[in-house]
């Protein structure tokens, strides 16, 4: 048995002084004190907060984008998400035009089990809509997946309003979430050509064409949308303007209440201005070229505003790691031609503890990162909550510790970090999988007790 002593646990009834102690993969106790018996191990958890295991419930591993390969394996990017104190992630499979559901799952098991530090869980992206993938989404809820994604973007992916209607339809029976990245591509493709024929070339062109109001009016098309389908359960994924809430505000409003929306640190902690970043070989910009892009100061303001009135659900990475040197300098004269994606998937906890951990406190820490997407996408209460009987999915929290984001100290299989310099205070302690120190102090100790989370709404 282990036996996490002495901390302050964040349960969902309110956060108490208490131990916890974990029997195989299962939290079996929490009490004020519990007595280690003879083989027990005790980890010190003397001044930490002991949080359910953190949930990211937007990565992309070890996924080819149209452009490139992702830099991150299932390998790599679990166990940077367990030395982060993230215990399960639930990634972006994808079925391409002519693969079918069941292959494109059956792909992503291959690359996945056998592989993770960290849990996994799949979404599943459909990019085109006929019989056969209506037929089989009753497949895909039989082996544990509830919840799938549309685009409204990328020409490769994008389906249209009707088909997104009939996809919002056929998930009812199931009561599935859909996931949908809200940008209008006719625009994007539109304004990407007008920024090169200015002679716009570099990553700066990204965010100026891809404005607030594309954003904004395909939030506001997929809620409707939504509301036709009977107040389908929708996920806004990476919301990233004011203009965008206003949408889920507006929607709100008229009495849609399966809205869930998703924020991610880049858009709270970051903002436009990085896309004018300078370096010597002139390839700054390129980190942060990422869909939707970084914003202005007071949309970050407002989804941080948003955050603390209960508006914005999940915080969540959207990681999709590309090398800066090999992958995102082939956009060097041409920011179309970059891969789109940002690193974040170990450092989310830590540069939102420190950020906004003040104004939050561990309790809503724990509900933006671990009990909410558990709740969302199915997994509660076995995961998102330290409760007894739940898995033992644990993080450790010391909230003293300082130290400082750096690439060349990161588990990230990537050269770089959207985050490099930024000081944070706290870090995971302890890291538990399925009752297993898979992390010390923000370091990986081998173990890889990762499994496949099947889920059901």
């Amino acid at each position: 048995m282990i036996i996490v002593k002495g901390g302050c646990a964040v349960t969902p009834e309110g956060t108490i002084q208490a131990d916890v102690a974990v029997e195989g993969a299962r939290i079996c106790r929490i009490a004020p004190d519990i007595e280690p018996g003879a083989g027990d191990e005790v980890l010190d958890a003397h001044g930490c907060w002991v949080f359910p295991g953190f949930i990211d419930a937007h990565t992309h591993l070890q996924c080819w984008t149209g452009i490139d390969w992702t830099a991150d394996s299932f390998e790599t990017g679990t166990r940077a998400a367990a030395c982060g104190g993230t215990t399960t992630v639930v990634d972006y499979a994808t079925a391409d035009r002519g693969v079918t559901l069941p292959d494109a799952l059956a792909e992503w098991h291959r690359r996945a089990d056998g592989t993770c530090t960290a849990n996994y869980g799949f979404h599943m992206a459909i990019s085109e809509w006929n019989e056969r993938n209506a037929h089989d989404l009753d497949v895909m809820v039989e082996a544990g997946v509830c919840s799938f994604k549309t685009y409204l973007a990328y020409d490769h992916l994008r389906l249209d309003d009707a088909e997104t209607l009939e996809v919002l339809e056929a998930m009812a029976p199931h009561a599935s979430v859909l996931c949908v990245h809200c940008e209008n591509g006719t625009l994007v493709n539109a304004l990407q050509r007008r920024m090169l024929e200015r002679g716009i070339t570099g990553p700066e062109g990204h965010a100026l064409s891809r404005p607030a109001d594309v954003e904004a009016e395909a939030i506001g098309r997929v809620l409707h949308l939504a509301h036709l389908a009977g107040d389908a359960p929708v996920n806004i994924v990476h919301l990233s303007t004011e203009l965008g809430l206003e949408e889920i505000r507006a929607a709100r409003g008229r009495g849609q209440r399966n809205i869930y929306v998703e924020t991610c640190p880049q858009y709270l902690l970051l903002d436009e201005s990085r896309y004018r970043e300078a370096s010597d070989d002139g390839l700054a910009g390129a980190k942060y070229v990422m869909s939707p892009p970084l914003r202005t100061p007071r949309d970050a303001a407002a989804l941080r505003a948003a955050l603390l009135t209960g508006e914005i659900d999940t915080i969540a990475t959207d990681h999709c790691s590309f090398n800066l040197h090999g992958q995102k300098d082939r956009g060097r004269d041409d920011f179309t031609r970059i891969p789109n994606g940002g690193a974040g998937i170990e450092h989310r906890p830590a540069l939102i503890a420190t950020a906004l951990g003040d104004e939050l406190g561990p309790e809503c820490l724990a509900r933006l990162m671990s009990e909410n997407p558990a709740r969302v996408f199915g997994m509660w209460p076995r995961k998102g909550a330290l409760a007894e009987g739940a898995d033992a999915d644990i993080c450790v929290w010391d909230p003293s510790v300082s130290w400082t984001i750096s690439a060349a100290t990161q588990h990230q299989a990537v050269d770089h970090t959207p985050y490099e310099g930024f000081a944070c205070r706290g870090r995971a302690r302890f890291t538990l999988v399925n009752g297993v120190v898979a992390a010390r102090d923000g370091e990986p100790t081998g173990e890889m007790p990762g499994t496949y989370v099947p889920r059901s709404r």
